[in-house]
């Protein structure tokens, strides 16, 4: 969604807006709409800064994306020093 570039859906984190706020749904369980992102902070940032996600949910006004940026900073961070070697 941020980055337009196209992955496997397993590739992706699904996202969905709970009350203004955009959530993080990686079992795809929630109800709703949903858009999928990269599990990479520069692709969130992209979303955010094309106001892609109002649009993807059919939304007015800007939603919160605090929770999804630390979701993903976390798995981002923790599968770049899996990567590692000591």
């Amino acid at each position: 969604m941020g980055c337009r570039k196209r992955a496997a859906k397993h590739q992706l984190l699904r996202v969905t807006a709970v009350e203004g706020v955009c959530v993080p749904d990686p079992r795809g369980a929630l109800p709703g709409r949903g858009a999928h992102l990269h599990l990479d902070p520069a692709c969130l940032d992209l979303a955010v800064r094309r106001r892609a996600f109002p649009r993807a949910f059919r939304l007015q006004g800007s939603l919160d994306t605090e929770r999804l940026r630390g979701f993903i900073e976390e798995r981002a961070g923790g599968a770049s020093q899996a990567g590692r070697l000591p």
